[in-house]
């Protein structure tokens, strides 16, 4: 009687087990779901190889040339447009520090194109007092096996264009041997070596005046 007692206490416990296996089948924690909501396909979150499914935003890029650097970001904000940046029109590699003083000359993309709102929108700016130029100015060509002309460009982007090993020597060419401390504002006047010759680490030499002085 003992044995029999046995096995039926066996049976049911396999019973139980069973009942408990379907339950968990119904909850999709096992076999035919992760468990996950929203993990199914079909969800809108997955596609059918299981790769996340991105779709972007599309707006149309508003006119933001002539706005202050200010305006344009806030606006560009308003607009859905998150990713901003800017540059120095005039190719002087200046930084918009304080974007208030700066007004816009340029944009990318172009105003009216239709574009994903993560997309960069970049502004080509002038402080309020200058003029914007026709075209953004370039800054000058990395050196590589010839030495670029950087007669009336920055010696900032002269110096940037320039191995960030080059020894790079400054004077003021207005004989008044003044310090040429914020690169941004004053320009190449001569260059040596010239513009064209073999370049090979060699130091270079520039001498200087300020933006809106004549070079001698």
């Amino acid at each position: 009687m003992a044995n029999w007692k046995l096995v039926g206490g066996i049976v049911a416990g396999v019973v139980v087990l069973g009942g408990i296996g379907s339950a968990c089948d119904d909850d999709g924690a096992t076999s035919g779901g992760s468990g996950i909501p929203g993990a199914e396909t079909g969800a809108g979150t997955t596609t059918s190889s299981g790769d996340a499914k991105v779709t972007a935003d599309t707006r149309t890029v508003p006119g933001f040339v002539g706005m202050g650097l200010q305006s344009a970001q806030d606006t560009a904000q308003a607009a859905g447009f998150r990713s901003l940046t800017s540059h120095d029109s005039l190719g002087r590699e200046r930084n918009q520090i304080l974007d208030r003083g700066w007004k816009v000359c340029s944009q990318t993309p172009a105003a009216g194109k239709t574009v994903p709102t993560d997309t960069e929108l970049d502004f080509g700016a002038v402080k309020l007092d200058e003029t914007c130029p026709a075209e953004d100015e370039t800054a000058p060509a990395e050196a590589g096996a010839t030495m670029p002309d950087f007669t009336g460009k920055s010696v900032k982007a002269a110096r940037r264009a320039l191995d960030s090993g080059t020894s790079v020597t400054v004077t003021d060419a207005s004989g008044d041997d003044r310090f040429v401390l914020v690169e941004s504002n004053w320009q190449v006047c001569t260059q040596q070596p010239a513009a064209g010759a073999k370049s090979s680490g060699q130091p270079v030499e520039f001498t200087a005046v300020k933006f809106g002085e004549n070079c001698p």
